[in-house]
């Protein structure tokens, strides 16, 4: 039996193949203000992978809309997962992952520049905001041999009935699902066939309502599993099946090494750093989702995105508190324990007063939006020694709106024009919106100098584009 004392694995809808007997198809200075997570995304899974050696360790959110007498799911595992391996997890746990890495937006206040001895020498040459940025079934079995399945365990995790399958031939593992009253869209047979033929086992869950009734949640928990294998990926072929377009997965790695990437598609930094109009604050998930798209887009729709690179004891700037040692060994850290004993169940209490992560688990945010043929491959990482930073962050700079008769005031309102039309001109790059709609969402100040002695400058630069 494999030594699976310490490991735990959570995973997300876009890595199984869920179905319904229904038929219905089942993301330093300044402060930080708004960000876009994974519920920014309508069809995005949440994915947690813990990494450590060949000790995997993945938390799966289910986004399943239905009744759950009929949710059922199957995944794809290298080993067949015994019961003590299985785990029902917290949501919160994805959520706090999910808030702490996001893409951000971080925002900073002009001084007044009249206060400011140094503001002429400073933004002079147009570079301010760029100084201030450098700081910061088995019943059933004896009929069905004849399909190549073998039902390798059955066993019951709190609301989830649980069933471990081998199988010989796809045709054949359809057929038996199908027999077990699992209503399986069209095309399952021939995406369960690499599996088969790599050896793979299949993890199928199905929800005892009673329990679930009993249990008050209004949602469906999470799942984990455990296990040990050389393989380092993520199935997410089976998880087409029932998909009638693109859907985004958001995967969170978590390793004690630094980075992990991408073995088989190309990773792209999503933009980041980019100063954009303060107006943005107030709607800031519709400009990530333009910007996202476009960028996603600009790759021909077949890269994943980084998103978020740090280490989990520290963040700058923050999106939300960094996770603690009690959360990171509810999302699968069996390596990061000071001196405690990591349980192999994660909902077991502490006797230690939670603290924050001290430094020895780096997270990789990566966001894949895919579509069959755009992804004919799982997803295959690997870890990496890479501790270099990196976060979607973009910034919004405030005017200063007060008294500005000095000539150091004077200087500065010369110096805003050109800044808020590169704003403007950066928010039009990066989400393909009309400049001309975003120059009337701008609040220019009154105060503004004008281009020529008639015409307000904001007038002339619409006349420009």
């Amino acid at each position: 039996m494999l030594n699976l004392t310490r490991i735990i694995i959570s995973l997300g809808l876009a890595c199984i193949f869920v179905f319904s007997n229904t038929t219905q198809a089942l993301a330093f200075c300044g402060f930080y203000v708004g960000g876009a997570d994974a519920k920014l995304f309508n069809k995005a899974s949440q994915v947690v992978i813990a990494r450590n050696g060949d000790r995997t360790i993945l938390t799966m959110a289910n986004d399943f809309q239905g009744a759950v007498k009929d949710f059922a799911m199957v995944i794809p595992v290298p080993v067949a997962i015994k019961r003590e391996q299985v785990h029902v997890g917290k949501r919160s746990t994805i959520d706090k992952l999910d808030a702490f890495s996001q893409p951000r937006l971080v925002e900073y206040f002009d001084p007044d520049p009249c206060r400011d001895l140094q503001f002429s020498d400073a933004f002079g040459n147009g570079n301010m905001i760029k100084q201030s940025l450098k700081s910061f079934a088995a019943s059933r079995e004896s009929s069905r041999q004849e399909l190549g399945v073998t039902v390798e365990d059955t066993f019951k995790v709190n609301e989830y009935e649980i069933v471990i399958l081998s199988a010989k031939q796809s045709d054949g593992l359809e057929t038996w699902l199908r027999q077990s009253g699992y209503n399986i869209p069209k095309g399952a047979s021939e995406l369960l066939s690499p599996y088969i033929k790599q050896n793979l086992k299949f993890f199928v869950a199905k929800i005892d309502v009673k329990e679930f009734d009993k249990s008050g949640y209004q949602l469906l928990r999470p799942i984990q599993i455990a296990y040990e294998s050389p393989k380092f990926m993520l199935p997410i072929r089976l998880g087409m099946i029932n998909s009638r377009g693109e859907q985004d997965l958001v995967v969170y790695v978590l390793s004690s090494k630094g980075q992990v990437e991408l073995t088989n598609y190309r990773t792209v930094k999503v933009p980041t750093g980019t100063e954009i109009p303060e107006y943005v604050k107030s709607d800031f998930g519709s400009f990530y989702k333009a910007t996202f798209q476009k960028v996603y887009e600009q790759e021909q729709k077949k890269v994943a995105f980084l998103e978020y690179a740090w280490n989990v004891s520290n963040c700058d700037p923050c999106a939300s508190a960094p996770p603690t040692q009690t959360e990171l060994k509810e999302a699968g850290v069996f390596w990061e324990n000071n001196g405690d004993t990591v349980p192999v169940n994660p909902s077991i209490r502490f006797r230690r007063r939670p603290m924050m992560a001290q430094g020895n688990t780096f997270i990789t945010r990566i966001h894949v939006r895919y579509t069959r043929d755009k992804f004919p491959e799982d997803l295959v990482f690997q870890e990496t020694g890479n501790q270099e930073n990196f976060q979607g962050r973009y910034v919004m700079n405030h005017p200063f709106k007060g008294n500005l008769s000095c000539e150091a005031g004077q200087k500065y309102q010369q110096a805003l024009r050109p800044r808020l039309e590169k704003e403007a001109s950066n928010l039009a790059n990066l989400t393909g919106w009309s400049i001309r709609d975003i120059y009337t969402k701008i609040d220019f100040p009154n105060t503004l100098p004008k281009a020529d002695g008639n015409t307000p400058f904001w007038r002339n630069v619409w006349s420009d584009k």
